[in-house]
């Protein structure tokens, strides 16, 4: 008898949901991901605070930019 792919790929389904099951019920998986999701917020704050660095510098630098371009033209009239 040949059993069908589709039965195959449902039992590796059901087999891969009642692993899924266990390991989520496991306190020390619900640790590490915690602690994942702790890094992951941290480094999402960092970068957040990294654009926006970033961003004031360039603001300073257009400002600047203009101050000097503003001079020029005051110091050619």
């Amino acid at each position: 008898m040949i059993i069908s792919n589709k039965w195959v790929a449902f039992g590796v389904g059901v087999v891969a949901g009642v692993a899924a099951v266990s390991l989520i019920k496991n306190p020390a998986f619900k640790k590490a991901c915690a602690a994942v999701v702790g890094k992951g917020l941290q480094l999402k704050d960092e970068a957040a605070a990294f654009a926006e660095s970033v961003k004031e510098d360039a603001q300073d630098i257009v400002a600047e930019a203009k101050y000097n371009n503003q001079k020029k033209t005051e110091a050619k009239a």
